[in-house]
């Protein structure tokens, strides 16, 4: 079985960001990727404030944070990767890109280096046939934000190896996180079942049953959820939602995966949700009325 005491992350958004962070604060030396200098910049930044606020609650000693940006390398050059253990994509959830990533990944890491995926749909099969290792491909789902969140869920493909599964397991548990295996089905096991619930709930709104506000409030009060189905579909985006929601209805061939058409309607306006300032609600609209609010 590899130990991974080198892993590479791709993409330094919210999510790759929080994969690398977890890596770093867990012994694992971390190469950062990312095409953008200043997405890696504010990467950097993000977590470095992240793990000094930790520092500041008496979370972490000082020692341990130095030693965890110490671990942290930053780079646009995907032949930084030569020499990692595993590398974790967290790319646009697009099966062309992140296939056509691997076919490079492929060629740059060494033989028995792992290729993990954090899709939320994508068939984990279908990315390693894009490569001469598919034993060695594994899904790795980490829930955002990735620091906070206690869940990974694990996907093997067809070919993916045991030894590649409990590599992959024991690097989840390192970071402390309680582990889900699911097998290669279209949206896995979370958002099999969270994102029919997020759809459903686009079509309560379309339909007229109820305000935005009262659906998110009904669920919230009433299934004891922490947010409303629209409100975390914003959190989550709602292109990456439409995304799930056209792998689920392709891949399982049933009408009732149809995605909203408000929901299309919204990714189709560019209402993404709060990377984007708005999407269900207006979070623009939102931090106005907090500043001009009178402090009491």
């Amino acid at each position: 079985m590899v130990e991974i005491n080198r892993m590479g992350v791709i993409g330094a958004g919210q999510m790759g960001s929080g994969i690398a962070q977890l890596a770093a604060l867990n012994g694992v030396d971390v190469w950062l990727h990312d095409s953008d200098v200043e997405a890696l910049t504010r990467a950097r930044n993000s977590i470095s404030k992240n793990i000094e606020r930790q520092v500041s609650k008496g979370h972490l000693t000082q020692d341990v944070a130095h030693n965890a940006l110490r671990r942290l390398r930053c780079t646009c050059n995907l032949e930084d990767f030569g020499s990692v253990d595993l590398v974790v994509e967290a790319i646009v959830e697009s099966e062309d890109v992140k296939k056509n990533l691997f076919v490079q990944l492929d060629k740059i890491v060494e033989g028995s280096a792992i290729l993990a995926s954090n899709t939320s749909s994508i068939s984990i099969t279908r990315l390693a046939s894009a490569t001469t290792r598919p034993s060695q491909v594994i899904g790795m789902h980490f829930m955002n934000p990735p620091p906070v969140m206690k869940l990974v869920e694990i996907i093997r493909g067809a070919d993916t190896s045991d030894d590649t599964y409990q590599a992959t397991r024991c690097l989840a548990e390192r970071f402390g996180k309680t582990v889900i295996c699911s097998n290669d089905y279209p949206g896995f096991i979370v958002n099999r079942i969270l994102m029919p619930m997020i759809n459903e709930a686009f079509y309560t709104l379309y339909t007229g049953v109820a305000s935005k506000e009262d659906i998110d409030t009904g669920m919230k009060l009433g299934t004891n959820h922490p947010m409303g189905p629209l409100e975390l579909a914003d959190f989550i985006g709602l292109d990456v939602c439409l995304s799930i929601m056209k792998v689920l209805h392709i891949g399982l061939g049933d009408s009732r995966y149809a995605p909203c058409p408000l929901l299309v309607q919204y990714v189709d306006a560019g209402r993404l949700g709060r990377k984007r300032g708005i999407g269900v609600y207006d979070y623009n609209t939102e931090q106005k009325e907090t500043k001009s609010s009178p402090r009491l």
